[in-house]
């Protein structure tokens, strides 16, 4: 398991990098190889505890991959190779005494499409603690009302606990996934264009609630929207064939970015 806590060691970055005082995830020299193909060029980043980091770029840039090494998801992936070191509270993820299951319990990830299991609303928040020992139906209860609060669902679902996920709309569905990864008080949340299947309305919910997350996660999102990056993040990579480009403070990346092709990115000039 991951026990220790990471208080600013010195670790050696050769790419760009946010400060490292304060980061909750730093990777040193991430490289993936999916078979012979270089997915990720030896990426180095710390990404700051506490605040919401938005990964932008292209499609089949590497952020997508990035994101999936932060909780070993690539793991399950036919013929990838991964280098390098992921820290998390200054011990490497990718250890082979590391237990994947206490990793993705403290990392948890949010999908492009809202993934519901097929099951109650209840059911859904319960599942990952009764994973985890919780048994008492009183304390199970408390699990799922606070939980559902945080994500500022439970005034539109207390009534239908009982009911299938899927009876909820695509905005709700989403926000339950993210209560459902918050249920079992992770450290760090992982989202992958949480809001590409969403209509506008739904995407202004999420946002809110990310900015509410903060508070007290960790959060790395990955997205192909500009203005969704600039409204909600407070630091920003981008990402272009497999290297990590440029990462900063959000509004320094988009008023005033240190590379052309960061700039040229977001002024619409090619992706």
């Amino acid at each position: 398991m991951i026990t220790a806590e990471l208080t600013g060691q010195a670790v050696s970055v050769t790419r760009p990098a946010a400060p490292s005082a304060g980061a909750r995830i730093v990777t040193d020299g991430l490289r993936v190889f999916y078979g012979r193909t270089e997915a990720l060029k030896g990426v180095s980043v710390a990404i700051p505890s506490r605040q919401i980091t938005a990964l932008i770029g292209p499609s089949g840039c590497g952020k997508s991959t990035f994101l999936r090494c932060l909780n070993r998801m690539n793991d399950v992936i036919d013929d990838v190779r991964i280098e390098g070191r992921v820290l998390m509270g200054g011990v490497d993820i990718y250890d082979r005494h590391v237990d994947v299951v206490e990793l993705r319990k403290r990392v948890g990830m949010v999908f492009q499409q809202p993934n519901p299991f097929p099951m109650s609303i209840y059911d859904n928040i319960a599942y990952g603690p009764r994973l985890h020992g919780v048994r008492s139906h009183a304390d199970l209860a408390e699990v799922v009302e606070q939980t559902l609060r945080q994500a500022a669902l439970w005034e539109e679902v207390k009534d239908k606990l009982r009911e299938s996920a899927f009876s909820l709309s695509g905005g709700q569905q989403q926000r339950l996934c993210i209560a459902r990864v918050m249920a079992v008080q992770p450290e760090v949340i992982l989202m992958d264009e949480p809001c590409s299947a969403l209509d506008p309305n739904a995407t202004f919910r999420i946002e809110e609630l990310m900015l509410r997350l903060r508070t007290q996660y960790t959060v790395v999102i990955v997205t192909h929207n500009m203005y969704q990056a600039a409204r909600v993040s407070q630091h920003t990579g981008f990402f272009l064939l497999g290297e990590l480009i440029e990462f900063d403070r959000t509004e320094k990346v988009f008023e005033g970015p240190s590379d052309r092709r960061t700039e040229d990115y977001i002024r619409g000039r090619f992706g």
